[in-house]
């Protein structure tokens, strides 16, 4: 039976988004700004692509991960402070199998960093914005 109910991985993406759509930050200074890229992962999502463009990381969440929600509660609260560069792709941690082997994921609240032919160059756990921010900066 085909639920109607949003993806989990919607759901945290529309976390990160909700201030700038419920007038927190007011629309037309967040379009003016730089600032990075969000993305949601699903079967049709071109990593290739998205990791030619330039500096591309994939964060494995689940919704029962307590550090995976202050991970996405701070994306919420400072993504102006990330590297305007990063383009973010948010995959289901407990949906994305396929996904999580390829890369070798085997922890929740996990950031892959991927290189121009969307190889995995870095794994890490938690961090954060500032270690989001720092391991894209050391590549």
């Amino acid at each position: 039976m085909k639920q109607n109910f949003p993806s989990r991985a919607f759901l945290a993406i529309a976390l990160v988004l909700a201030p700038i759509f419920s007038g927190f930050i007011p629309a037309s200074a967040y379009a003016q700004a730089q600032h990075a890229t969000l993305v949601q992962y699903d079967a049709d999502t071109d990593l290739k692509a998205l990791a030619a463009k330039g500096n591309t990381v994939l964060f494995f969440f689940a919704t029962w991960c307590p550090n995976c929600i202050l991970t996405l509660t701070e994306l919420q609260e400072k993504w102006s402070e990330i590297d305007p560069s990063v383009t973010l792709v948010i995959a289901d941690y407990d949906q994305e199998t396929a996904l999580k082997a390829q890369y070798g994921v085997t922890y929740q609240d996990t950031f892959v960093l991927l290189d121009r032919q969307a190889r995995g160059v870095k794994l890490w756990n938690a961090g954060g914005i500032a270690g989001l921010n720092a391991n894209v900066r050391a590549q």
